[in-house]
């Protein structure tokens, strides 16, 4: 029997219990550095197969080892385990039971692929030439669990050589997969604005400086710091996603607050981008009489694909989907992804795995109340995974 035969067996034979798995996990969402129950989860299943296993790196991370049976590369591969606070509106026996959290992106399948491919390659143990580092990461939608992670030393003892993560991904059809070279995903900047005007009454707005009027102003303003003053080709999104300010009908606003995210795939716009949303504050503000107070801050890094680890995980993918049902697109997502951390010091590829199906009503966007996955999906990440593994191995 050739070994990918060996690996569609395996795979068939424990596909149930990945289902389970999910639809557990899905059940009970925890955010960000609080996923106790989820590490749990993955630690005892781990264990089980035999690895060797570490919790609590970044809080809530576990990391686990398989040794093969012949020295050679370590092949780390990544799996993020938060949820998000949104609430559920599905009406499936596995919705959310925590209320105002939700598995809204996926990261339920990231966690039982991950540990799909461990029953898996566990099995093929004995064949194996070289490591396996099953990374699962804390607080993926943030502030982020890849970096400090990797501060506590998950790349390290032993050193990894290669990495790979996955996304479901509700834009593709199940059964298709994405890949791009190089930049795949956005840096993700965030900003907390504050803008300070005068207090007056209604009817006599010349006595102070509204901030309103000032936070409207900006808010326009910065639109122009993409449409006019970056290369149009260049993609880049500055939004304000949150406003509050005002007193009742009758008053002058003395302030108001805004937040907001600046993406972009280039490290100079990026930096373009923060000196310009500068100015741009200050002039309005300035010019009004008001002032402000503004943090800036910068985040997830670009996600950058190593182009040679892309083309070998095409050749992985032509073997599992066909040619047919591989997607490259040409132009990055503004999405960020704390992965990039892990490419900026691992060669590596971060993929796409289609997940929406029309026939089963699974449409819904990420970050959405009603989102949901394919399952069967599951099956094809698990074998992406292990075969990629095994075809990095080679190399």
């Amino acid at each position: 029997m050739s070994i990918f035969k060996e690996i569609k067996e395996i795979i068939s034979e424990i596909e149930s219990n990945l289902v389970e798995i999910r639809r557990d996990l899905h059940r009970h969402p925890e955010l960000g550095f609080e996923e106790v129950r989820t590490a749990k989860v993955i630690a005892t299943i781990l264990t089980e197969l035999g690895l060797t296993v570490k919790t609590g790196i970044a809080r809530t991370g576990v990391v686990g080892l398989l040794e093969g049976a012949q020295a050679g590369p370590v092949i780390a591969l990544r799996a993020d385990m938060d949820a998000l606070t949104i609430e559920e509106k599905n009406q499936v026996p596995y919705a959310s039971q925590d209320k105002g959290k939700m598995h809204a992106c996926g990261h339920d399948a990231h966690v039982t692929i991950l540990l799909g491919a461990a029953m898996v390659l566990s099995r093929l143990k004995d064949r194996l030439p070289g490591n396996v580092k099953f990374i699962f990461q804390p607080a993926e939608e943030g502030p982020g669990g890849a970096k400090p992670m990797i501060e506590q030393g998950v790349l390290e003892n032993p050193p990894v050589d290669r990495i790979l993560g996955l996304h479901v991904w509700l834009d593709l059809p199940a059964g298709q997969v994405g890949l791009k070279k190089g930049p795949g995903f956005a840096s993700v900047d965030q900003f907390d604005l504050l803008i300070k005007g005068k207090s007056a009454h209604g009817a006599l707005p010349h006595q102070g400086v509204d901030a309103i009027v000032l936070a409207a102003q900006v808010i326009s303003a910065l639109q122009t710091a993409v449409s006019r003053k970056l290369d149009p080709t260049e993609p880049a999104v500055v939004t304000v996603g949150k406003i509050a300010g005002g007193y009742r009908r009758n008053i002058i606003a003395e302030e108001v607050g805004m937040e907001g995210t600046v993406r972009t795939v280039n490290p100079a716009v990026r930096t373009q981008l923060a000196t310009t949303f500068k100015e741009i504050v200050g002039g309005i503000c300035k010019a009004a009489g008001g002032d402000f107070e503004l943090d800036y801050r910068e985040g997830y890094p670009t996600l950058n694909n190593d182009d040679a680890v892309v083309e070998l995980i095409k050749e992985v993918a032509t073997a599992v989907v066909g040619t047919d049902h591989i997607i490259e697109p040409d132009k990055p997502t503004l999405g960020g992804e704390d992965f990039a951390y892990f490419l900026e010091r691992v060669p590596g590829c971060f993929f796409l795995l289609g997940a929406r199906s029309e026939a089963k009503g699974i449409t819904a966007p990420h970050h959405n109340p009603y989102f949901d996955l394919d399952e069967s999906v599951l099956a094809l990440g698990v074998e992406m995974m292990v075969r990629s593994t095994l075809r990095l191995m080679e190399e």
